[in-house]
């Protein structure tokens, strides 16, 4: 398992204290080349349809297809997003630290493997990459008791900080 620097320590994250079942868990090979193709759809919905549609199914994508998580959010088991991030970071061996306080949690990802790989295969990453996560994150948050702001800090780096709103 693939140590995580905690900044703010109260609780190490590893999979023994993440004792909730995580439901999106893929332990398959890792198809680095569906970032590409994630990239590639981003353009084309955009450019057929507008960026409206393109967030409108990346809310979508967070009401809907993370639904478990954005439940366990509104129950105040922000853990579990957490515990989410680790697996999918640590599969994609990408190079990110989590800090869990009792304010918030914050993931740091200082190189996003997806961007690389995508800036690999097809030269140049859509400018709206990033926003994936960015509106897929506004729509946990949405109606829970927790904000998720996602700062994006240069290429393939960003934090993403879930708190509860004020």
């Amino acid at each position: 398992m693939k140590p995580i620097l905690l900044e703010n320590l109260y609780i190490k994250v590893n999979k023994n204290n993440l004792d909730q079942k995580l439901r999106y868990n893929d332990g398959g090979n890792v198809h680095m080349d569906f970032h590409g193709a994630t990239n590639t759809t981003i353009e084309f919905i955009i450019n057929k349809y507008g960026i409206d549609t393109m967030n409108d199914i990346f809310k979508k994508v967070g009401n809907n297809v993370y639904k478990d998580i954005k439940d366990h959010i509104k129950k105040g088991n922000i853990k579990m997003l957490a515990k989410h991030w680790q697996h999918f970071f640590d599969r994609e061996n990408a190079d990110y630290n989590i800090s869990i306080n009792d304010e918030e949690i914050i993931l740091t990802v200082n190189r996003c493997t997806a961007y690389e790989h995508v800036r690999k295969l097809v030269g140049n990453v859509s400018p709206n990459f990033c926003d994936q996560t960015i509106k897929t994150n506004e729509a946990l948050a949405e109606n829970t008791p927790y904000e998720i702001k996602t700062e994006i800090l240069g290429e393939a780096a960003c934090r993403q900080t879930i708190r509860k709103r004020v």
